[in-house]
């Protein structure tokens, strides 16, 4: 991709000042540090660079240079401000940056250099952000690990990246040890808790013994998580190149023109224009507050927390999801701005009255939704919800992207507010490149016409995944001379190119060679108030193959008859042959924290013994 310098950077910039997405983004930056506070952060960026004084010397600076002086910067000017709040403790910038600072000089007084690997497997805590800051810092990716992983899962996921440190809680001690045999390339154990073993590293022990000098820098974007591993084991995917090139001379370049690269960031990084970075201000600290109820390792929960990193931003990280202390946390907290999934908001809806209606939630501006498909009911419920409890506006955003792809798409309330039918969306494409691909003609379809979902976004056109053997070509179809990720989604657009997702490749029903789409009948099921969550599966069937089966989970307290879901879609003219041959009611059906459906444990019962395609 060629030079990186200030003077090339500014070469590029007229083709992208027009964009929409560049002006706001810009203005969000500005709206959230506040004029003076932006000047101060400059000017301390500067000075910490050398670069105050000369044109020449302006022309001449590498972003990889000012990057880790940028940071500090905003942490010293913002100072006194809460960064972060967590189990009880209340952390301004500065002790942010203290600690940090102690963290860094500790690893790599361990001696850990430039592109080893950190990894963490922490839960939601002030933990997690300091060994990120610290990791970048210093040049070392931190892989993300999925507490929530067993024994061969685990082990395969830390196999695969090969860290030569794990930051983890005491919590998954009794995990971690079984494995340690399997594990090798971990040289240094750090423990986050008040249980640890000989031979291991307690964390604040390892802090207050560590200097709180600047480290030395080799700066590198830390982001390293996995796919959620709904289809397999989860992969580990490389964002330390893609997002961080242009901030890094430790990452590897995209194959894609400088000009090109810089047009998909700017891209990326505009969802916090069009989440509302430029509207948010609390009335006290003028800052956004990020409440992040899912769990710091999942990729989609980054949109939650990227005002924190980036804008001066307050995160309220939760240990785990309780729909009432979500409540509480906001009203208490003056939350403007979270990420949920579906499930999440579904759990809040089924709270009784009396507890729903206790807290006054009139500080909330952008909830944010996505990893999993939210109906137009539940997005319209949420709204409502939130406007009785004392906000003037809706306040449902949704997003389509995956952990290859980061953002695409972004549904606004002013788009479904001027056209209600866009409810059942995910938005317009506004955070990358994507469009719908007829594979058997081999072209781009028109408005309306069902394909492929087919994305180039920042994080695609550096993708890789770190210590997997998969082969990158067949996650990707060439279409005019471009490489575009295949998320195995299907589904439309429509002429004012908001996208609509008709389900997963891999989880279509084909019943006597007609294709059937699990999430249409999902989300007429949905409909019925006495279902709560609901599954559409593959069901075998002699003559026709497969056909589809429902499996239903009750609300709480209440019962519902086979026949009522029959009625029920009839009512609503469903086509005969998408009609559950087979129901099933259950108390709890299997969903990650992320609110995917884990649909694989439900088919395997009932095709066990069974030959089937796919």
């Amino acid at each position: 991709m060629g030079d990186k310098s200030f003077g090339h950077l500014a070469r590029a910039v007229p083709a992208l000042a027009s964009m929409e997405q560049t002006k706001g983004l810009f203005k969000t930056f500005y709206t959230q540090w506040g004029g003076l506070n932006t000047l101060r952060i400059l000017l301390k960026t500067g000075s910490k660079s050398g670069h105050l004084s000369t044109l020449k010397a302006l022309m001449n600076f590498r972003l990889e240079k000012i990057t880790p002086n940028f940071l500090v910067s905003m942490w010293e000017v913002f100072g006194e401000r809460e960064a972060l709040i967590s189990e009880g403790r209340r952390f301004t910038y500065k002790d942010l940056k203290d600690r940090v600072f102690r963290l860094a000089n500790a690893l790599q007084a361990l001696g850990l250099k430039p592109k080893d690997r950190c990894a963490e497997l922490l839960y939601n805590s002030s933990e997690f952000f300091e060994a990120f800051f610290a990791c970048s810092l210093i040049g070392c990716p931190m892989p993300f690990l999925n507490w929530h992983l067993e024994g061969d899962e685990l082990a395969d996921a830390i196999g695969r990246v090969r860290p030569k440190v794990l930051i983890l809680h005491s919590g998954f001690l009794d995990k971690v040890m079984a494995l340690k045999d399997r594990i090798p390339s971990i040289e240094h154990y750090i423990v986050v808790g008040a249980d640890v073993p000989p031979g291991m590293a307690k964390y604040e022990d390892l802090l207050s013994g560590s200097s709180d000098a600047m480290p030395e820098s080799h700066f590198m974007v830390a982001l390293n998580p996995y796919t959620g591993g709904t289809t397999g084991t989860p992969k580990n995917v490389n964002y330390f190149d893609s997002v961080g090139y242009a901030f890094s001379d430790l990452a590897e370049a995209p194959k894609v023109p400088l000009e090109e690269y810089l047009r998909f960031l700017i891209l990326q990084f505009s969802f916090m224009y069009w989440f509302g970075g430029t509207e948010i201000s609390d009335p006290i600290t003028h800052n956004m507050r990020c409440l992040i109820p899912g769990p710091l390792y999942h990729a989609g929960s980054i949109a939650g927390w990227v005002p924190f990193i980036l804008l001066g931003g307050t995160g309220v990280p939760m240990g785990r999801f309780e729909p009432e202390d979500f409540l509480a946390t906001i009203e208490r907290e003056r939350i403007n701005w979270v990420f949920v999934v579906p499930t999440m908001l579904e759990r809040l809806l089924a709270l009784p009255d009396e507890i729903r209606k206790k807290y006054a939630l009139g500080s909330m501006h952008t909830v944010i939704c996505a990893a999993a498909p939210a109906t137009p009911e539940l997005k319209k419920a949420t709204n409502a919800f939130f406007r009785r409890q004392g906000c003037t506006k809706n306040v449902f955003i949704e997003f389509y992207g995956s952990s290859e792809t980061a953002v695409t798409s972004v549904l606004l309330p002013g788009d479904y507010e001027e056209k209600p039918e866009r409810y059942a969306s995910v938005g317009k494409i506004r955070c990358a490149e994507t469009r719908v691909f007829d594979r058997e003609t081999g072209t781009w379809c028109p408005p309306g016409k069902h394909g492929k979902i087919l994305t180039r976004s920042l994080t695609t056109v550096g993708l890789n995944y770190v210590g997997s053997p998969e082969k990158l070509e067949s996650s990707f179809l060439q279409v005019d001379g471009e490489y575009w990720f295949d998320d195995g989604l299907l589904g439309h657009m429509d002429e004012d190119g908001f996208l609509y997702l008709t389900g997963r490749e891999k989880e279509m029903i084909i019943s006597g060679g007609v294709n059937i789409f699990p999430n249409e009948i999902e989300a007429a099921i949905k409909r019925l108030d006495k279902v709560l969550d609901v599954a559409v599966v593959r069901y075998p069937h002699k003559e026709l193959g497969e056909v589809p089966a429902a499996v239903i989970q009750p609300r709480d307290g209440l019962s519902i008859l086979e026949v009522e879901i029959i009625e029920h879609l009839k009512r609503l003219r469903m086509i005969g042959y998408k009609i559950p041959r087979y129901i099933e009611f259950v108390a709890n059906l299997p969903r990650h924290i992320d609110g995917k459906m884990r649909k694989k444990e439900i088919e395997d019962r009932f095709w066990e013994g069974i030959e089937r395609r796919g």
